[in-house]
């Protein structure tokens, strides 16, 4: 009832009568003036007027799964929610719950990761209340080999998200990088659980550098945040909430071909260093080359000397100009 009630409140600007929610939900005065007292001591401030009802004036910065459900304009992403306080991390969460049958559009979301997870095995951590760290469970009628495409929507609707909401330009640096003023503003892991021929489910993890002042040292050329370059703080909640109707809108693009064949145009738009110089690091070999942005498969396409077009499966991909790669 509560996040019905936030749901309410948050989608007018104008009052809401007491009596409206009562009929709305079923419930009595009492229990409603209950739920409005606990936003009240949450930190929400509400103001409430005789014959006319209530009415938000401010939202903190949570992530709560009340606050980011009652943005959410989405059919099926966030459907169910969990957050966490703190936790090691949402993939690892996220794994458990749909181990146990979560179902498809699952959301889980943190305010903190103790160890939260990067490509590769490497560590991403950011502190209190700065960051949106996600994760969400997509049970998708696909082969295997075309999981990894799915990193790909999430990085246009990140990209989506963040143009739209702080009006902030970005590119993505394929595979799952959102970038700005050549920096990362996000990274997106995606595991998998599968057999030969089916996926039983895929964790998508996000995370997104909002509200962060600064960064250590050794991370001050290489990644920045929403607030740093925008000068504006953002809220968690509304971000979280515009990347879940963003990925559904291309989820469902996707699945109409399950390619890229759709989106293929609009991620080229998007691709960071499209036409210019990158260097390919496979294990045991590396080799430079032009990027011709991605193929229907999402592999991307790199022009050696030659003439020669190498599809990219996998790997890592320096790009000329961003993280300190010149």
């Amino acid at each position: 009832m509560k996040r019905a009630i936030l749901t309410a409140l948050q989608r007018t600007e104008d009052y809401v009568s007491g009596q409206e929610l009562c009929s709305w939900l079923g419930v009595s005065r009492t229990a409603v003036w209950k739920v409005i007292n606990q936003l009240k001591e949450d930190g929400y401030e509400i103001e409430s007027v005789p014959h006319k009802g209530y009415r938000i004036l401010h939202s903190p910065d949570y992530v709560t799964a009340e606050q980011v459900g009652s943005l959410l304009r989405t059919v099926w992403a966030g459907g169910e929610i969990h957050y966490f306080e703190t936790t090691d991390s949402t993939n690892n969460e996220a794994r458990k719950l749909a181990e146990q049958g979560a179902p498809h559009g699952t959301l889980v979301l943190a305010d903190f990761q103790e160890s939260g997870k990067g490509r590769r095995g490497r560590a991403w951590s950011a502190p209190k209340g700065t960051s949106v760290m996600m994760s969400l469970v997509v049970r998708p009628s696909l082969p295997p080999e075309r999981a990894s495409m799915m990193t790909l929507l999430m990085g246009m609707a990140v990209s989506a998200a963040v143009r739209g909401l702080c009006g902030l330009e970005v590119s993505i640096k394929w595979p799952n990088d959102v970038v700005a003023d050549r920096k990362k503003i996000c990274g997106i892991l995606t595991e998998m659980s599968c057999e030969i021929d089916y996926i039983n489910y895929l964790v998508i993890g996000t995370g997104i550098n909002v509200n962060l002042d600064e960064f250590p040292e050794d991370l001050r050329q290489k990644a920045s945040s929403i607030h740093l370059l925008t000068g504006e703080k953002v809220s968690r909640a509304a971000l979280a909430a515009f990347c879940l109707k963003k990925f559904e809108y291309y989820y469902g693009r996707f699945m109409e071909t399950q390619d890229m064949s759709l989106l293929q145009e609009e991620y080229n738009d998007l691709l960071a260093g499209k036409d210019g110089a990158v260097r390919v690091l496979e294990p045991g070999h590396e080799y430079d080359g032009v990027s011709r942005g991605i193929n229907e498969r999402g592999e991307l396409l790199v022009e050696s000397g030659d003439g020669t077009v190498r599809q990219v499966y996998a790997g890592e991909v320096s790009v000329r100009g961003i993280y300190g790669y010149v």
